[in-house]
């Protein structure tokens, strides 16, 4: 691009740790500035990276260099920010859970659609070559319609009972193992085989009480570490799919991610067992027939131009990519909020289905 896109980073956790490097690292982004909360915070982060500081949230949004923003804060703020951003005009990047309930995210659709912005989701995972390889297997019909999709995600990020509790061990603030790992995970399977028609799930919470380091006292935990969803997913071809969903996010020495899908005519299996980085040690398997099972490696014009220590840069620079372009020549960003929606009302679904004990079509 010949004129960057001007944008802002609100947000301060993951914010600083992945999209500062990823967008300072993007010839499609100039990174203005910062906006956190926390005024110490924030002084300290734009000292370290001479970046401009935004001490309310009012002066970012009016500030008219700043063409977009991307907002990686924690999922309860997210809405409130987002609409007021989307109003002020500004192009959105979201971190995910988009929002803490699909109405919140079909209400930020509405405002966008309106002003005609470009409001992009961060699944990432769409932006790793081994993920981007398999799709392109998928599209280039080397597998027919499956006959079962297994989606194991096995982590041990909170299985310490010692960790503090935090926002995520709250479910009004969108804490739990749906809104960290479940809101890619059902992105993955809708990219990557069709949407979801119908579910039926178990959420539990493992660990019931944490330490509370602002109260010291012991707070309960009321978000989900555990979810198991049996869903049925609906292919181009409107046959039904049976797809397992196992996540948890307190399973030590577990085998961490592995998705697996089963066809007439081959077998996909995609996984890593990196508990330590979510990106890195992805590995693709793939057979045609009755073949044995090999290794396949991305495509040449997958590959990153320039790789981190985490992981998780690479794919996010990616992403940003493709939602500058977006902003530029005005084409539609994928992923945006239309799959942010779609991933959201599983989630609300896996919920309800786990409060009332029942199976649920998606409307």
């Amino acid at each position: 691009m010949n004129n960057p896109i001007r944008i802002a980073i609100a947000g301060l956790g993951f914010g600083e740790s992945v999209h500062i490097p990823a967008s300072l690292s993007n010839e499609n982004i100039e990174l203005i500035g910062l906006w956190h909360p926390r005024k110490d915070r924030l002084k300290e982060a734009c000292t370290n990276h001479k970046l401009s500081a935004y001490e309310t949230w009012g002066n970012l949004i009016n500030d008219p260099k700043i063409e977009g923003i991307i907002i990686a804060t924690p999922p309860a703020q997210r809405y409130e920010l987002a609409l007021e951003a989307i109003k002020a005009g500004k192009h959105l990047l979201l971190e995910k859970p988009t929002c803490l309930n699909s109405d919140e995210v079909m209400e930020l659709q509405r405002n966008a659609l309106k002003r005609n912005l470009k409001i992009a989701v961060n699944y990432e995972y769409r932006a790793v070559p081994v993920f981007m390889q398999a799709k392109r297997l998928i599209n280039e019909k080397k597998l027919d319609e499956p006959y079962l999709v297994k989606l194991d995600w096995l982590m041990s990020s909170r299985a310490n009972p010692d960790r503090p509790w935090n926002w995520y061990s709250d479910k009004n603030s969108g804490g739990g193992v749906l809104g960290a790992l479940g809101t890619h995970a059902f992105d993955m399977i809708h990219w990557l085989i069709g949407p979801t028609y119908a579910l039926n799930s178990i959420n539990s919470t493992s660990i019931k009480e944490r330490f509370c380091p602002i109260t010291k006292t012991n707070r309960k935990v009321t978000s989900e570490d555990v979810s198991i969803s049996q869903l049925q997913i609906k292919t181009i071809n409107n046959n039904l799919i049976p797809v397992q969903v196992n996540l948890s996010a307190v399973t030590k020495q577990s085998k961490g991610f592995s998705l697996e899908i089963y066809c007439k005519n081959g077998t996909l299996i995609l996984s890593s067992d990196n508990q330590k980085d979510y990106v890195h040690g992805f590995a693709l398997w793939f057979s045609a027939q009755d073949d044995v099972i090999k290794n396949i490696q991305p495509d040449s014009d997958l590959a990153f131009s320039k790789i981190w220590t985490d992981g998780r840069i690479a794919p996010v620079a990616r992403v940003q990519s493709w939602w500058a372009k977006s902003i530029q020549d005005g084409t539609p960003i994928i992923p945006g909020l239309v799959e942010g929606l779609a991933s959201q009302m599983v989630c609300d679904k896996v919920k309800e289905s786990n409060s009332i004990g029942m199976k649920l079509e998606i409307n």
